[in-house]
């Protein structure tokens, strides 16, 4: 049963364009500023940072750079202006440095606010769902002012926003049932009723004005008109939050449905919702699918049983199939390249495969070992403990400032930062126990940079090392060390930087400049799950029943030359 209200108001106008990134860190509330550089004064740290540039040289006078350790550190000369501006031209090199390569640790977060469900940001990036018990809550991300508070029947379980931002549902499985509301007309209500059927889950389609509603044991997939309140049915759905596909550009879906004990695929045009085509696929037991970001191709993988990854086309030609072993357990991850050219295939033999869009040939194979040696380029970040130490006799400061400084320091006098680890090192790891079901190993947890260069990886078994591989070069670009196991990492969609968290009460950020521990200024605050905004400006980043935001500037280009002065 599908319940329209107000249904005839208009349904196409669009939301407005999301504000500049840049208004993020001016218009956050009660914003706590940082500039982390470890867990010593920012001007300190960065001072001894300057000064790494000249290891194992005595390029430094009572601990000031000279003229000729800025030119070993640049690799360069210095113009001859600059010989009697030794000082002027540290301090120039010292934002330079500082503005490049540290920006990115100049962060704002707001106070924290309550959540007992699922927060989501807007596609547009403009608007922060939160689910708060009933009620669900739209605040604007700029000021996380409250625009809307939508009531729902019961608790909410799941919220998912249209791709046009401009409507949201919310799945009340207890009931069962789906709310859907509009934030440009708040009047129109929409609820979704499946009957003894109930709904085991829902999602939007393409256009923004169709819902897919799967029932309880897959029994039928329901298409529902937001238009006409008109409904179509597909049977033997294969799974209720899985096996289902949009193309890119929208005009199609791939279901994934069951039926004689075989898996097939059904073709159907988010235009009219009719069938345009189904085909068996050669599977035991289909895991998931998912279209190439071109819409050229349809990756197929089994289920752990038996590995099995198949490449089909639209017209249900199979183009490759690919099974890197045959005994053992298989496939365990998936994921398409951003640019569509590459496909990474994590299993639970503890590899990554990466294969190729031409021939479906695998180009690479990166192994996950305990022990890792030299000749690496790799750099292994370890995150240790590390106490306060706050001496600043050295530095051209004021008294406010070391006040200031020293009142905001973390409580214990601990805090942690990343130690560069020298090679070889042997990584922390776990043996799953052979007599229980789903073993914790094998690659659970893998996401592709923006631009497709890097991928981070982890192995289960090791659920406290990310690893980070460089598909460039086809080497292992880095390895972050943990403390307590890594409980979500996500790539900044604008850049290819990396943030993770491991229930603790810091936020851990990578880039190809380096690495970098944050703490968060908020007492009792330990982050369990983190989502990046659409545009890379913001974080949200949750607690088990809170949350708050952290406005995060965008990296420098490095490919700008800077300048002599």
């Amino acid at each position: 049963m599908l319940e329209l209200i107000h249904c005839c108001a208009s349904l196409g106008s669009k939301a407005k364009d999301a504000m500049s990134p840049f208004e993020v860190p001016t218009m956050m509330p009660m914003p706590v500023f940082q500039l982390i550089l470890g867990v010593e004064t920012p001007l300190l740290e960065l001072h001894i940072a300057i000064q790494n540039f000249l290891l194992d040289t005595e390029k430094t006078i009572d601990g000031q750079l000279t003229e000729e350790g800025i030119n070993f550190g640049l690799r360069r000369d210095l113009p001859n202006i600059i010989e009697d501006h030794v000082e002027r031209f540290c301090s120039k090199l010292f934002w330079d440095i500082l503005l490049r390569y540290y920006s990115w640790l100049l962060m704002e977060f707001t106070e924290t606010y309550k959540q007992t469900g699922p927060c989501c940001f807007s596609p547009n990036a403009r608007f922060l769902a939160v689910a708060v018990d009933y009620r669900l809550v739209i605040r604007d991300v700029l000021s996380l002012n409250v625009v809307h508070l939508f009531t729902c029947l019961d608790k909410i379980s799941y919220v998912e926003w249209a791709l046009d931002s401009e409507y949201i549902l919310c799945g009340i499985y207890k009931r069962p049932m789906i709310q859907a509301w509009s934030l440009n007309q708040p009047e129109w209500t929409c609820k979704i009723d499946e009957g003894p059927a109930g709904i085991a889950y829902a999602r939007w389609s393409p256009d923004s004005r169709h819902i897919l509603t799967t029932s309880d044991f897959q029994l039928r997939l329901t298409v529902w008109s937001l238009v006409n309140t008109a409904c179509i049915h597909v049977q033997w759905p294969k799974h209720a939050s899985k096996g289902v596909s949009f193309t890119k550009d929208g005009k199609f879906a791939a279901i994934c449905t069951r039926r004689d004990c075989k898996d097939y695929i059904n073709l159907l045009s988010c235009y009219s919702w009719e069938i345009m085509g189904a085909f068996a696929v050669d599977t035991l037991d289909l895991a998931d699918i998912e279209w190439s970001p071109d819409d050229s191709a349809i990756v197929i993988w089994d289920s752990p049983l038996e590995y099995k990854v198949l490449i089909y086309s639209p017209d249900g030609r199979c183009l490759f199939k690919y099974q890197a072993y045959e005994s053992g357990l298989g496939v365990k991850s998936v994921a398409w390249s951003p640019c569509g050219q590459f496909l990474a295939v994590g299993s639970f033999d503890q590899m990554l495969r990466v294969l190729n869009h031409l021939t479906w040939k695998t180009f690479a194979e990166f192994m996950h070992i305990s022990s890792v040696r030299g000749p690496c380029n790799a750099a292994v970040f370890k995150e240790v403990d590390e106490p306060l130490q706050l001496d600043m006799s050295g530095l051209r400061v004021n008294d406010e400032f070391i006040q200031g400084n020293s009142e905001n320091a973390p409580e214990g006098h601990f805090g942690v930062r990343y130690k560069v680890m020298e090679l070889p090192i042997m990584l922390p790891s776990q043996k799953p126990p052979a007599d229980k079901p789903n073993p914790k190993q094998g690659i659970g947890l893998l996401s592709w940079s923006n631009d497709s260069q890097y991928i981070f990886t982890r192995n289960d078994s090791m659920p406290t090392i990310l690893w980070i591989w460089d598909i460039r070069y086809l080497e292992l670009a880095a390895i972050l060390v943990q403390k307590d196991p890594i409980r979500a990492a996500a790539w900044d969609p604008s850049c290819p930087r990396l943030v993770l968290c491991t229930g603790s009460s810091h936020l851990y950020m990578w880039n190809p400049s380096g690495a970098c521990c944050v703490s968060i200024p908020l007492p009792e605050f330990t982050i369990t799950d983190l989502k990046w905004n659409s545009d890379g400006s913001c974080l949200l980043l949750r607690d088990r029943e809170s949350f708050c935001c952290a406005a995060v500037p965008m990296l420098p280009d490095s490919s700008e030359d800077s300048s002599d002065e």
